[in-house]
Order: structure tokens, then sequence, then C-alpha cells
């Protein structure tokens, strides 16, 4: 590559990385600082910051809404990686043609926007009495046609080979795949449990329909309740926002090589 083209290649590179960072950065910034400066643009991190906790604590119950999301993530994540991973396994050890069919169907369903199955969807919970616990938010997302096409197709790459000799030495289908799949797919796994977990976490709108007491608020209706007053404190959202925004951050630092290679089908 001649210098101008390696030149311009890192201009665009550093520009991209420059607006991808920028608006973390400001969100830092408008958390630091008191909501007049936010209001102004102040660009630079000031000392505001235990002010606006003291604030934030004292306006909402952030200890609940954090509770509330960490169960309702962790518990929505760890049952979406079995049954899922469990479906995608079937659709593609067991294969035939009926199977072929019926996941043709799961992926016609993606099509489908939630706001069309959500009123329909309500009505079903709450006829069987499942307002306002967090069954009714697990319960509706627990399975989807994408984490189970992730799966299969990672199931795909793995050795059918492996498969046949643990057959041949006595191993159950459940130990197959609970010490022999589970382990080979930790990558898939990484993946979806980052994608599962990040979704669940800021999801919003269903929440805000089956959570009808404060008692079960997530951090998405908090933040959303800091600019619902007739004035908003701009450096109490910015943190609240910061706050809301540091779990699913972490969780995707932690697991990005995980991602990556998930994603791609890479089996190790």
């Amino acid at each position: 590559m001649s210098k101008p083209k390696l030149y311009l290649s890192h201009a665009v590179l550093i520009l991209a990385s420059f607006l991808s960072v920028f608006p973390l950065y400001y969100m830092i910034c408008g958390a630091t600082n008191p909501s007049i400066d936010v209001v102004r643009g102040k660009l630079i991190p000031g000392t505001y910051l235990i002010e606006n906790f003291k604030n934030l604590i004292a306006n909402q119950n952030l200890g609940l809404a954090m509770t509330n999301s960490f169960r309702n993530s962790i518990l929505l994540t760890l049952l979406t990686l079995l049954i899922c991973s469990i479906a995608g396994y079937g659709f593609e050890i067991y294969h035939d043609k009926g199977k072929d069919i019926l996941m043709s169907i799961l992926l016609l369903a993606m099509m489908l926007p939630f706001v069309a199955i959500m009123i329909p969807l309500f009505k079903m919970i709450s006829a069987w009495g499942l307002v306002n616990s967090w069954i009714a938010f697990v319960v509706p997302s627990v399975s989807t046609p994408f984490m189970i096409m992730m799966f299969r197709q990672s199931a795909r790459s793995f050795p059918s080979d492996i498969i046949e000799a643990a057959r041949l030495d006595g191993l159950s289908e459940t130990r197959i795949f609970f010490q022999m799949f589970v382990p080979i797919m930790k990558s898939t796994y990484g993946a979806a449990m980052t994608v599962t977990f990040m979704n669940a976490w800021n999801s919003y709108l269903w929440p805000k329909i089956v959570f009808q007491q404060n008692s079960a608020i997530t951090m998405p209706m908090l933040v959303a309740n800091l600019k619902s007053g007739y004035t908003v404190d701009y450096g109490m959202l910015m943190l609240g926002v910061l706050i809301c925004t540091l779990p699913t951050a972490i969780i995707f630092l932690c697991l990005q090589k995980s991602f990556a290679n998930g994603i791609t089908g890479a089996v190790k």
C-alpha cells in the first residue's frame, strides 16, 4: 500500500474511533458536571460527580433497580443459553426435512416486529396472573429464532466423528451434549451470552408494560424516570445513563474475544 493510501486509511480509522468514543466521553463529562454545564456543552470533566450521585440515590431507588436488572438479565441469559443451545444442537445433529421446515417457520418469525405480538402476549401474561413477576419478563424472550439459528450454525462445525466415538463408548446423548458439545462451543456460548445479556439489560418497552409496580423497576425504566419531570437535571441523568451502561460494557470487554469467535463460527 502506498503512503498516501496508508495515511488516508489511518485518518479514516482515527476519525471513526473518535466518533465512536466521543459519546462515551461526553457522557462521562456530563456525569461529573452540574446540569447547567451539561446544557452549555462543557467537554471537560468536572468535580460534581458525588453531588450527582447523591441526587440520584435521593430521587430514585438505584439499588433496587440494579438488583432487578441483574436478576432479570442473568436469569434470562442462563435460560436462553440452555434452551436455545439444546434446540440448535437438536436441529442440526438429529437432522431431517421436517426440522428444516420447522426451522424455516422459526426464521419467518424473526420478520415480525415485537409490537405486532405485544398486545396478545400481554393478554396471555395477564390471564396467567404473571404481571409484575420476573417470569413475565423471561418467558417471551427465553427462546429466540436468532439464538437457535446461531447454535445450529455452530453445531454444523461440530465434528461428527466425536459424536460417533462417544456413542460407541456408551455415552448418553445428554452427556455428549453437556460434556463434549458445550466445552467445544464455548466461543458460541460467549457470543450468545453477550448478545442476550445486553438485550435483556437494555430492554425497556416490555418491562414497562409488565412491571406495573415501583418494586419491579429496572435500570432503563429508572433512566426514563430521570427525564420525566418538569425540569431535568442533566448531570444526574448522564450519571444514570453511565451507571446503566457500565454492566453491558464490562460484559462485552470481558467476552469480546469469545464474541468475535462465536459470531464467525470459530470452534476451538
